[in-house]
């Protein structure tokens, strides 16, 4: 931005802040609010089957917590995953999810076929097919949305995957914002091996992920793996890295850098890249605009541009 556009720019922003009111006390009101460290998540959520953290101010980890059972997923996992996000896309305290496999030897092994069988036995008592369909209907559902709570927080979200990422797991990643994952890492789409079509989100989103529409085609219809390398060479993770340690620091320092941002920036940006994904340009267009028609009154924006100018590294309050 050259000095006279930036001096018309600022200039605007300055009797935008505050109508006779001068900016440094409104900046320090914001330096004052953001100062407050964010709160422990660990002390703030409990739940079972995930375990969350704050390793930094505004970044939320939140590792899956079966290791006994290798995450695989059952019925409290499902619900408290869309529990969890629900809760965190309205916590202040938190500005970007890091979701890590934790302390198991795998990212995930998929669906805990147990719990299918527990489906099956509740299944068992009812005679009816109708009735038995609205069942499956119900708990589908709510899978459903345990996936899409990922794409629906406003806060980005990180995912760092290592060893195996099989089939619930595929599902959920390709819902996340970022992906990362561990040299040794594999994936699979593993439902037609037991003999179902993927529902709860790969089908959709996966092509969308990867832009290759025969790739994930083959791979949903032989449920065959796919080791770290092709992952990467397809578009489905970003970066490698040689071990778990690495990769949660590099996952860590990627969301550090997001949660320094402005979070009404970040929030719109994210809003809108999810409404894009399946609306045209125009409609884009016009989602932005109504967004930006707000956010571009904000105080952020005037923080952002003052310290720009300043060479200072901007702080911004919570929402």
């Amino acid at each position: 931005m050259n000095k006279l556009a930036f001096s018309t720019v600022f200039s605007t922003l300055k009797t935008m802040a505050r109508p006779g009111a001068p900016v440094a006390p409104h900046i320090a009101r914001n330096l004052c609010a953001a100062a407050n460290a964010s709160t422990d998540a660990s002390t703030k959520y409990n739940f079972k089957t995930l375990k969350l953290s704050t390793p930094s101010p505004f970044v939320v980890h939140v590792e899956f917590n079966r290791p006994d059972r290798m995450n695989a997923f059952n019925r409290q996992l499902w619900t408290e995953i869309k529990d969890c996000f629900d809760q965190l896309h309205n916590d202040p305290d938190c500005r970007v999810v890091v979701l890590s496999g934790g302390s198991s030897k795998h990212f995930t092994a998929g669906i805990d076929l147990f719990d299918m069988m527990k489906l099956g036995q509740e299944m068992g008592a009812i005679e009816e097919v109708g009735r038995r369909g609205r069942l499956l209907e119900g708990t589908i559902k709510l899978y459903q949305d345990c996936i899409s709570s990922l794409e629906h927080c406003y806060k980005p979200v990180i995912v760092a995957v290592h060893s195996a990422c099989i089939g619930a797991g595929l599902n959920l990643i390709t819902a996340a914002d970022v992906r990362y994952c561990t040299r040794d890492a594999w994936f699979s789409l593993k439902e037609v091996d037991i003999g179902l079509a993927a529902d709860v989100g790969a089908l959709q989103r996966f092509p969308r992920v990867v832009g290759n529409q025969s790739w994930v085609r083959e791979l949903a219809f032989t449920a065959r793996k796919f080791a770290s390398d092709e992952a990467h060479s397809h578009g489905l993770v970003s970066r490698l890295f040689d071990n778990r340690e690495e990769l949660l620091q590099g996952a860590i320092k990627l969301a550090e850098e997001i949660a320094s941002k402005s979070p009404i920036a970040v929030h719109g940006t994210k809003k809108n890249i999810v409404y894009s994904a399946d609306h045209t340009v125009q409609e884009g267009l016009d989602h932005i605009r109504a967004i930006n028609m707000l956010n571009l009154q904000s105080e952020d924006f005037l923080n952002a541009i003052m310290a720009s100018q300043s060479k200072e590294t901007p702080v911004f309050a919570k929402l």
